[in-house]
């Protein structure tokens, strides 16, 4: 389901072609491109969930602050190992998440069949939930910067 989205995300959204196609011949595509038909419905799901989480009301934000600290649960502890952790709380210090951004890249993350996300894929999945979050531009254009950018010179 994972690679779906990824293909979706590199030849539709991030390419920036024009996301009117048909639901039924975005499916025949990725069948075509070789994806199974049940992998296909549930990364369609997933990306349904994903604009519904976007648009609509986010009722466990209620009362939260920025200065709020995330517990996780033993599930996403098991699925969300240190190292993502880690990166999901240096991406919140340097406001590219914020407390609403952070809970749908954990609910998108808790969705996908990964057992466990490494930390490659979850940057692209940040990159998904950021990308037609409005108002943050900026923190996409950040998190492409993080991904895309290479070191230059000697890191010490």
């Amino acid at each position: 389901m994972f690679d779906i989205l990824m293909y979706l995300f590199e030849n539709y959204v991030h390419s920036e072609v024009d996301l009117t196609v048909d639901e039924d011949e975005l499916t025949q595509e990725l069948t075509r491109a070789g994806f199974h038909q049940a992998d296909i419905l549930k990364a369609l799901t997933w990306l349904e969930r994903l604009g519904e989480l976007q648009e609509g009301d986010k009722p466990y934000l209620c009362n939260h602050k920025q200065t709020s600290f995330r517990i996780y649960t033993d599930a996403e502890m098991a699925k969300i190992d240190v190292e993502c952790r880690g990166f999901i709380l240096f991406l919140e210090q340097i406001q590219v998440l914020n407390v609403e951004t952070r809970e749908m890249v954990i609910d998108r993350v808790m969705a996908l069949d990964e057992t466990v996300m490494v930390l490659d894929d979850l940057k692209w999945v940040i990159l998904m939930v950021l990308f037609n979050v409005p108002g943050y531009e900026s923190a996409y254009e950040q998190m492409e910067d993080l991904i895309f950018e290479e070191p230059v010179g000697m890191l010490h």
